[in-house]
């Protein structure tokens, strides 16, 4: 019973370790084809116009992205079954050479059992007892013995029991790893080809570095008038005159409420649109096409399909609503201390001075129709003047 009883223990111990990692894996790569998806639906809508762009060329990058995300949680879960088989395979040889073993001591006693049978018989045995004591002794012995072989059986099959439960499910282990191998291919074979996409799209963008250039300007723009219209929120709330960069807000009592309720919603707080993909991530990076230039994002660009509603991350006051050259409209919402700004709308549907909840709707997504058909919708989170990464504040 020593090896029913490791083998046994080695399972437990391997479920209770890697099932909760399989569960994670699994969540990861299905999180990340959900994402692939929904970017293949975007691309398929830039795909519209026969021109080349950073919106199309970042889409591929997220999918690129994504697509490793899946390969990498495949290869890991392929590890983990490794781990799963070589366990397994050990249980299964203790289980055999336990149940061998009892087959032989099982065997041992039944002849044993057969050459005593024609000795005198249980009968004799008793009845030669020299006092009535050691005959009950006797009797005893004999009534043990008949239970010893027959828990011995029950024992083998048991184990035999044990043992073809675990034949089977290494066998369907095997059969996930290979369906995990076979997944492997189709996702390197589709990874191959968003590559080449990938490589054609920058060889086409590289021949219009003027064009990038200028559109990079035009962001660096839009980005310090944004700058500008929360330094003007935070003067009007501290005073005119005041150093913004240094002064607190003053804010009420209900104010300071909200501020404290959004600090408390870290990395719970709704995404500004109901379905997205981060194509640009907060703070400085390396421009895709331009060799040698750094892009500074102040928030993060959130691709997202044409019409799409832009919502509230959570409750405050409409502070600004502002029409940016080049960026369209832009929303600015006070939560206490901090500031949700949402730019690159088409429509909006609040003004200056509106209380608005969580969720609620305050506008529409621009879609470039010229361009590539792309929506883009561009968000920022502030804390004073203090600029912070969405991505640390939002839910994944």
């Amino acid at each position: 019973m020593r090896s029913v009883f490791l083998s046994g223990l080695l399972l437990l111990v391997q479920s209770i370790c890697f099932g909760q990692s399989i569960a994670e894996l699994q969540e990861k790569k299905q999180q990340a084809a959900k994402e692939i998806e929904y970017t293949t639906r975007l691309l398929n809508d830039t795909q519209r116009s026969e021109k080349s762009s950073l919106g199309k060329l970042r889409l591929l990058n997220n999918k690129i992205n994504q697509r490793n995300t899946v390969l990498s949680s495949i290869s890991n879960e392929i590890n983990i079954y490794e781990d799963f088989i070589a366990d397994n395979i050990l249980a299964i040889e203790m289980l055999h050479d336990d149940l061998k073993k009892l087959k032989h001591e099982y065997a041992e006693m039944v002849k044993m059992a057969y050459k005593n049978k024609g000795a005198s018989d249980e009968l004799l045995f008793l009845l030669s007892a020299e006092s009535f004591n050691q005959a009950y002794r006797r009797w005893l012995y004999f009534k043990r013995y008949v239970s010893f072989r027959q828990n011995q059986a029950v024992i083998i099959a048991t184990v035999e029991e044990v043992l073809n439960a675990n034949i089977a499910k290494l066998e369907q282990q095997k059969q996930v790893k290979q369906q995990l191998i076979e997944a492997t291919q189709k996702e390197k074979q589709a990874l191959s080809k968003e590559q080449g996409q990938q490589n054609a799209e920058l060889q086409q963008l590289k021949k219009k570095k003027r064009t990038l250039q200028q559109k990079l300007n035009e962001q660096r723009k839009i980005e310090q008038q944004l700058e500008r219209e929360i330094e003007r929120i935070i003067e009007e709330v501290t005073g005119a005159g005041g150093n913004a960069k240094s002064i607190e807000f003053a804010l009420t009592p209900e104010q300071k409420l909200v501020g404290n309720n959004f600090e408390e919603n870290k990395q719970r707080l709704p995404w500004p649109v109901e379905r997205g993909v981060i194509l640009e991530h907060f703070g400085i990076h390396q421009h895709p096409v331009l060799t040698n230039v750094q892009v500074q994002n102040n928030g993060i660009n959130i691709a997202t399909e044409r019409g799409a509603k832009v919502r509230a991350v959570f409750n405050g006051e409409v502070s600004r609503v502002f029409g940016i050259s080049g960026g369209n409209t832009a929303v600015i919402i006070r939560h206490g201390t901090y500031l949700s700004v949402y730019s690159n709308l088409r429509e909006v549907v609040v003004k200056k001075g509106d209380k608005v909840s969580t969720k609620q709707n305050i506008g529409t997504v621009y879609t470039d129709e010229d361009q590539s058909n792309k929506s883009i919708l561009k968000f920022q989170i502030w804390k004073e003047t203090t600029k912070l990464n969405p991505e640390l504040w939002i839910g994944r």
